[in-house]
């Protein structure tokens, strides 16, 4: 199968046109940055090195711990998990899991990425780094790695802490990273409005995606919205059209509403003015 091997973006208007449009978006955002995901070429950026608190978006990174993982071996989607006391104390988002019951990884994958929840991160986190702290430091490791320029873990959830926090560019790395290494598996379930869990139980369980651009934005398929009251309302988002796929992620909105158009108003930016041109193939 011929592969692309170099992506270009092109610019579809002049550059003088391109800032003064660009001078109008995410207007209400704290910070904001929108890239191409393959190159992480930045189309677009506000404050995107500022250090602010992340909320549910810091599942992002528990997703790609998750991933390589699974790539690696040393997880299978099949695999049964066993719920903690702890993972079952979790608060905010959660499908409720009780401590002792058991769930696969394909499951708790699932209503991470649609239902973000909580006790799921910490199951997965637990399995993964053998204690929650553990895979706290392997988040924070992964974070050096990947060259982070403002990001600190102190939870896998995203629930407040004064000492968590990233901002806008590493997120768009975080999450250009996590696509390349996710790949279908992770869009098959992140483009999901909503599914089920419990399936073959009396207690069946309806998750609701929280990123509600999935049935109103054409491409959209992922990617991890987030809120707290110190965090505002967060998003990181991606969407395909014609060949390119970007990423955008607005942080500490006032409301999901201005979240949702800020966001889609910086992937519409680069829709209309960029393009991914393939310049040769590898034979």
């Amino acid at each position: 199968m011929l592969k692309k091997i170099l992506i270009c973006i092109s610019l579809c208007f002049l550059f003088s046109l391109n800032h003064t449009y660009a001078q109008d978006l995410s207007a209400n955002a704290q910070s904001s940055i929108l890239i191409e995901a393959t190159t992480k070429q930045v189309l677009y950026q506000k404050n995107e090195t500022e250090k602010l608190f992340p909320a549910s978006t810091t599942k992002i990174m528990t997703m790609i711990l998750m991933f390589e993982a699974i790539n690696s071996g040393s997880l299978s989607w099949e695999e049964t998990l066993t719920c903690s006391e702890y993972a079952a104390s979790m608060g905010g988002s959660q499908i409720y899991l009780e401590q002792g019951e058991t769930m696969s990884v394909s499951d708790l994958f699932k209503s991470i990425a649609i239902a973000s929840a909580n006790d799921s991160c910490v199951m997965i986190g637990e399995r993964i780094g053998g204690t929650i702290e553990k895979f706290v430091d392997m988040m924070n490791n992964k974070a050096n790695e990947l060259g982070l320029v403002n990001t600190h873990f102190m939870n896998a959830t995203g629930l407040h802490d004064d000492d968590h926090y990233t901002c806008a560019l590493d997120l768009s790395t975080m999450a250009a990273y996590l696509l390349d290494i996710g790949g279908d598996d992770l869009l098959a379930t992140t483009s999901l409005y909503d599914s089920y869990i419990r399936e073959d139980s009396d207690s069946k369980f309806w998750l609701v995606n929280t990123n509600k651009l999935l049935n109103s934005y054409e491409g959209c398929d992922g990617l991890k919205t987030g809120y707290t009251k110190e965090a505002g309302y967060c998003i990181v988002s991606t969407a395909k059209r014609n060949g390119l796929r970007l990423i955008a992620v607005v942080l500490k909105e006032s409301d999901p509403k201005t979240r949702n158009s800020e966001v889609s108003q910086l992937l519409d930016y680069g829709f209309s003015l960029y393009e991914s041109v393939t310049l040769f193939k590898k034979r």
